[in-house]
């Protein structure tokens, strides 16, 4: 079965965005020949230049085939006069066509423009949240996550966030074991689950001389991460170690330890086809019940609620 992907470009837009998908799904399809054909698609059709200048050739809209799966590209031409209603049109003709719809970056203003995200979850890139959330308040957006699918409706984060959705994609169609030598030709990461954050807690808490025991701490999260645990890695005494950490940090060792955990967890509740009280050993919060507390804390849910939430939208 050979399944037909557009991809949609327009001046301004992102090379990368499109560049990555692209490069995502002709590797699927070396590894299984025929199971995608890729066509780049513009209103006018032609040479279409990017924000960096750099062209790409696409046919116009009135030659797009039947498409299995549109790709909508970010970049500042999604908030420019180049999405015009014929574009709109045929974003929103192809919706209803398609298996699927989706968006890399700030393409999500695009599907948003259409109305074809209204009351559904969804993500861009985590610079544009607030001005997406002022232009489309119908819209559930959920600006810390890597990639969100909402019935057949698919949109990521910025660029990067692109290729690691096309691997859900390639992993829903063609099976894990196709995603994950598409990622290892690829040389990425297989994968970035969709729930973890744009926001990396690893990122927000870099604190200088504490970088290597934060690192540490994250590839140890199902061991006792006490203030002595982490002060020893520090070879400093708990007492300064705490004193320092919290000056540089702007939060205390525990804080630290529980966000580790929580962004852990559901990037596992949301990936893997394990129980709660699985995850809770696994992340090292000890039983449901700790992990509970400290989701409610950070999310406002408790995690069983956040995973039927993420399943009932990808069904």
């Amino acid at each position: 079965m050979t399944r037909t992907i557009g991809f949609l470009i327009f001046p301004e837009f992102q090379l990368l965005d499109a560049a990555g998908p692209i490069a995502a799904f002709e590797i699927a399809a070396r590894i299984v020949p025929g199971a995608y054909r890729l066509h780049v698609l513009a209103k006018a059709g032609g040479m279409v230049a990017s924000s960096s200048g750099v062209a790409m050739g696409a046919a116009a809209f009135a030659e797009a085939p039947p498409l299995d799966t549109l790709i909508v590209s970010g970049g500042e031409g999604t908030r420019s006069p180049a999405i015009c209603p014929d574009t709109l049109d045929f974003v929103r003709n192809a919706a209803r066509a398609c298996r699927r719809t989706a968006s890399v970056c700030s393409g999500s203003y695009v599907l948003a423009a259409a109305g074809l995200l209204d009351g559904r979850r969804a993500t861009t890139h985590w610079q544009r949240s607030a001005d997406f959330q002022r232009r489309y308040p119908a819209v559930r957006l959920e600006p810390d996550r890597i990639f969100i699918q909402d019935g057949p409706f698919w949109s990521s984060a910025g660029i990067t966030a692109g290729v690691d959705m096309a691997l859900a994609m390639i992993g829903a169609d063609l099976g894990e074991a196709v995603a994950r030598r598409t990622a290892q030709q690829l040389v990425v990461y297989h994968r970035r689950p969709g729930g973890q954050s744009q926001f990396s807690a690893l990122l927000e808490l870099k604190g200088g001389r504490f970088d290597s025991v934060l690192a540490w701490a994250r590839e140890n999260l199902a061991r006792p991460l006490t203030v002595e645990t982490l002060a020893e890695r520090a070879a400093m005494s708990p007492r300064n170690f705490a004193r320092l950490f919290a000056a540089e940090t702007g939060t205390t060792p525990a804080k630290a330890v529980e966000r580790l955990r929580v962004e852990a967890a559901r990037a596992l509740l949301d990936s893997q086809p394990l129980q709660v009280e699985d995850v809770a050993l696994e992340t090292g919060f000890g039983d449901p019940e700790r992990m509970r507390r400290a989701f409610i804390r950070a999310f406002g849910q408790p995690p069983q609620a956040l995973r039927r939430s993420a399943r009932a939208s990808a069904a």
